[in-house]
């Protein structure tokens, strides 16, 4: 079986797009949350407003350092929260799903609170006002 180069290339930029959607396709949604929700305080330590997501790092009262998911780029513009909106070494709080995997120190924000003033990213899924 002859397999020209062309066919070749075709097959293997396949096989690689499928497989680098694979780990976005299983990150997207709240199918890794846990259903109930919790509220993290601490400190912002990083503020990324990169996509898929933009993301914050927090460090609680005992020092562990959180991931928070923000909503998508749109969502989080949405909420009224920018990159400028706050800086590093701000108190936050965040309202939000903690991943299912407890070991790990992370979670997707649906509000977050800095200075007072609410930021909601998904509205539709505040728990508890």
């Amino acid at each position: 079986m002859h397999i020209h180069a062309q066919n070749l290339l075709s097959l293997t930029f396949a096989a690689a797009l499928t497989l680098s959607t694979v780990p976005a396709i299983a990150h997207h949604g709240w199918s890794w949350a846990d259903g109930e929700q919790i509220t993290l305080e601490g400190t912002i330590e990083d503020i990324s407003m990169s996509p898929p997501h933009p993301t914050l790092q927090v460090r609680d009262a005992e020092g562990t350092v959180w991931q928070v998911d923000l909503g998508n780029p749109n969502q989080t513009a949405r909420s009224g929260f920018t990159g400028e909106t706050a800086q590093v070494g701000d108190p936050i709080t965040v309202i939000g799903n903690r991943n299912q995997d407890h070991e790990r120190a992370h979670m997707k924000a649906v509000r977050i609170v800095i200075d007072e003033q609410n930021y909601d990213m998904y509205p539709e899924r505040i728990q508890a006002d």
